[in-house]
């Protein structure tokens, strides 16, 4: 069986306060898009886990491709070993959530393949164990975030008649350290209310809260979103905790770049 876990951008990204728990509150939208890297499971004598393509930090044992399955391991004994092959072509710590679509997807596959019989609200449950932006990918449709970025609510929201540029500079940004170099706000408006107006609204009122910690810190991810406005971006930001960047043209428009060679650039049509 052979899936392509895609992944997502942040539309706006605020957060608001930190928890009890040592978490935060966040919201955001998660938005899918067509970058996608390649995962395969085939049933095995034992288990055999192999990563090709971009590279991947830390260790084997700590994939949450891995750790999907162990965690379903616990309650559905009877699941077999297998041999998983994952091909990556989404960077890491890149805030595009690969790893997060990755373990998802290992979840809703062995669900699939093994006939587990889960409900998507179980699928959920089991995600987000995994990480804040896994339970996403189970239901992978535009969606209003909140609490971690467990609490989901789909909007209409469809970008398809736009073309979305998306940059990466090969800079891995820590989420821990992003958070720890940031003030938690409450914004004056609602995410949700925000990317309910035009596109053309957006670059006033859209923020990343990271931004700035991350721009102090990597200017060259503060240079690829102003070279997007220079080259005719109706809106552009950061996603996640970075590095990357994605810029959103007309659908007609060619903008040119001079962006340097190592750079990945992903062009969604």
């Amino acid at each position: 069986m052979v899936w392509f876990p895609n992944c997502k951008i942040n539309l706006g990204l605020h957060v608001i306060d930190k928890r009890p728990d040592g978490y935060h509150n966040i919201e955001t939208v998660f938005y899918p898009i067509s970058l996608r890297d390649a995962l395969e499971i085939i049933q095995s004598a034992e288990m055999q886990f192999e990563v090709s393509g971009l590279e991947v930090t830390g260790n084997a044992e700590d994939n949450l491709c891995l750790k999907a399955y162990q965690l379903l391991k616990k309650d559905f004994p009877q699941l077999p070993s297998l041999k998983i092959h994952l091909h990556k072509a989404i960077p890491t710590g890149a805030g595009l959530g690969g790893g997060s679509s990755d373990g998802a997807f290992m979840l809703k596959m062995l669900n699939d393949k093994f006939d587990l019989q889960l409900s998507e609200k179980a699928l959920i449950d089991y995600a987000l164990q995994l990480g804040s932006d896994c339970p996403f990918f189970i239901i992978n449709k535009p969606s209003f975030a909140t609490g971690r970025g467990e609490n989901l609510q789909t909007v209409n929201l469809d970008l398809s008649g736009y073309k979305m540029i998306v940059v990466n500079p090969k800079i891995h940004v820590s989420t821990k350290d992003a958070f720890l170099k940031l003030t938690p706000t409450r914004p004056e408006k609602s995410i949700k209310e925000i990317v309910a107006l035009p596109v053309v609204s957006w670059k006033n009122e859209l923020i990343n809260d990271f931004e700035k910690p991350v721009f102090d810190s990597h200017p060259a991810v503060k240079e690829i979103k102003d070279e997007m406005y220079t080259a005719g971006a109706i809106y552009a930001s950061m996603t996640g905790t970075g590095s990357t960047v994605f810029g959103i043209f007309l659908k007609t428009f060619e903008p040119e770049f001079a962006f340097p060679k190592n750079y990945l650039l992903v062009v969604i049509p």
